[in-house]
């Protein structure tokens, strides 16, 4: 499967929200939609499954301009809208069959995933009677129970517990495994580099920067060594300026000349007690400061 966004336009008013925002995402693996508050990923989210329309551009399935029926999505969304006061089981089953499944059909599916979630105990309580974490795995079933071919989790982490975030982990990459597109859009970088090969980050409107997570950490200078050792103190004595303390025993060196990595690699190992060295890659976070910290 694959879903692509061509040049999409909208705007509210005078206010030009997005300017021509291009992407591709395939079946098999995760996407990562980033970007600031007011950065258009919401928006982008809202005209991808039909809840608003564009002004201009297109979107495509497998490469055909139909509409994409809401069957086809499951939504988590940041803000959870389901109904405090009514029973988990029955709105779980009603939101399925909103979403073209049968009474039957529904029913089953929810059992499957309340057991999955370690849920079926609350099967008949109201949500407001859960915790804040069990209320979001409750919301994830709305997004799942149906068999959606494209996932879109906003903020699918925030709130859970260790535990719970394990399990959510557990479950996306189930999702990602069965050929599902899998979108995310979220502020915890370390969420998209776990899961997402590909990201776009969107400031003012449009995409600053898009493509294969592994390719543009590569992409940036590789002239940096992460390097951990005892003889912390002593290294960054003979270094000088070139090195930075990360911690007591973490450094950073950086170096004149990418070319002299293996030169240097292997005299740190050689004169020092090293426990470790490595080339050190940009974090999705140094990235996303970079092309998104000006909100234009």
């Amino acid at each position: 499967m694959r879903l692509e966004l061509v040049d999409i336009e909208k705007s509210f008013g005078e206010k030009r929200v997005l300017k021509g925002i291009s992407l591709t995402a395939e079946g098999g693996r995760a996407f990562g939609l980033l970007g600031r508050n007011g950065a258009g990923k919401t928006t982008t989210l809202r005209i991808l499954m039909g809840v608003i329309s564009s002004d201009a551009g297109k979107v495509l399935f497998d490469g055909r301009p139909e509409g994409l029926s809401s069957e086809r999505f499951g939504y988590l969304p940041e803000e959870r809208g389901l109904y405090p006061k009514k029973k988990i089981f029955d709105q779980l089953v009603y939101f399925a069959t909103l979403k073209g499944m049968r009474t039957r059909e529904a029913e089953k599916a929810v059992d499957y995933w309340l057991g999955r979630l370690g849920m079926s105990e609350y099967k008949n309580k109201r949500l407001d009677t859960l915790s804040k974490g069990n209320q979001q795995k409750i919301q994830l079933i709305t997004a799942l129970a149906h068999d959606p071919e494209i996932v879109i989790l906003d903020e699918p982490f925030s709130g859970l517990d260790p535990v719970n975030a394990r399990l959510l982990k557990d479950v996306v990459r189930q999702t990602i495994a069965r050929g599902k597109i899998v979108l995310f859009s979220s502020h915890q970088m370390n969420y998209i580099e776990e899961f997402c090969d590909e990201i776009a980050i969107l400031n003012g409107g449009k995409i600053v920067l898009s493509g294969g997570l592994d390719a543009i950490k590569r992409s940036y200078p590789r002239n940096r060594l992460a390097v951990r050792s005892l003889e912390g103190e002593r290294i960054a004595a003979d270094f000088g300026p070139a090195c930075e303390r990360i911690s007591e025993n973490e450094l950073l060196l950086t170096l004149p000349d990418p070319g002299k990595k293996a030169e240097t690699m292997k005299m740190l190992s050689e004169k020092y007690d090293i426990d470790g060295v490595s080339v050190s890659e940009p974090s999705l976070n140094d990235i996303f400061v970079q092309y998104a910290g000006g909100q234009e």
